[in-house]
């Protein structure tokens, strides 16, 4: 006979109870939130306490809650207060080491598209900028925010009705519907796990829990690379501080594979082996390794 824990949820700690309520209800999809302040500022986060709930009126629902350690409220929240609108973006695999990045509590005022390296689309409808890497962008207006409490670990229902849908063409079939293969849906699970609709479950490391350099700081030809992904340029922006030329080089001084690669004066070799390193989950190796050898990177 199996054993059973019974928990009451107030004889235990509000992050023990939100661990087994984010491990069990799952896999959530996630909003991807796009808001600006009063002063046109632009924010954008993700969201897993999301879903749709009617199609008339189309209604996506999603819940910023209230900072567990702190009892603060996120700026994505503050935002829908004052303006009363968002676009809600969907996150498939390509961004989701980008939308993991922009998860970082950056402070008021910095621009989070530019951290994770997405492009800012200009919406038709609503203020908030779009994710153009997103396969399906939602414009919506806010109906109603709902609070579900006062203290940390509170949800706040924000009521988003869509004025606008924008889907990427390529991920429909033949008949014009959303091919599920195509759009390659990534979903939130407990701790570090996501789910990825096709093929299952995968890790994302967190955030630090400083702030990482972000995609806007690595250089023009890394960050412009053709050859690493947005989900590769993610990992390298989540590292804390950008290595230095010192440094980068003591890295490849101790790596032979590096020395190796380097000697080829090769620019595919020299990112296809920082692509290795990342895959590895080495990405501070990835990063020195490429700043190590700039100027060979076309």
């Amino acid at each position: 006979m199996k054993k059973t824990i019974s928990i009451v949820p107030n004889e235990v700690t509000t992050a023990k109870l939100h661990g087994y309520l984010l491990g069990a209800v799952g896999p959530r999809p996630i909003a991807f939130a796009s808001t600006v302040d009063k002063d046109g500022n632009p924010n954008l986060s993700p969201f897993s306490f999301f879903n749709v709930f009617s199609a008339n009126p189309p209604i996506l629902i999603f819940s910023p809650a209230r900072r567990v350690r702190n009892n603060t409220t996120k700026h994505t929240l503050e935002n829908v207060l004052e303006t009363k609108e968002v676009v809600v973006n969907i996150v498939n695999y390509a961004i989701v080491q980008q939308m993991s990045l922009s998860s970082t509590e950056y402070a008021v005022g910095v621009n989070e598209f530019k951290k994770a390296g997405l492009t800012m689309l200009k919406s038709d409808i609503v203020t908030p900028f779009r994710v153009a890497e997103s396969p399906v962008q939602f414009e919506c207006k806010v109906t109603k925010v709902e609070a579900l409490g006062t203290e940390g670990g509170a949800g706040n229902l924000v009521f988003c009705e869509v004025v606008k849908v924008h889907v990427d063409s390529t991920i429909l079939d033949k008949n014009g519907s959303i091919d599920q293969h195509k759009i390659d849906l990534v979903a939130r699970m407990g701790g570090n796990w996501y789910s990825r609709a096709k093929e299952g479950m995968f890790e994302v490391p967190k955030p630090l829990s400083t702030l990482g350099i972000g995609i806007d700081s690595l250089p023009d030809k890394i960050k412009n690379s053709k050859l690493l992904s947005g989900n590769d340029l993610g990992l390298l922006g989540n590292i804390e501080v950008l290595p230095t030329t010192k440094s980068a080089q003591q890295f490849v001084n101790e790596n032979e594979d590096a020395q190796a690669t380097l000697a080829t004066n090769d620019s595919v070799q020299l990112q296809l082996k920082a692509k290795e390193y990342i895959f590895n989950n080495n990405p501070l190796g990835a990063l020195k390794l490429l700043l190590a050898g700039i100027d060979i990177i076309e």
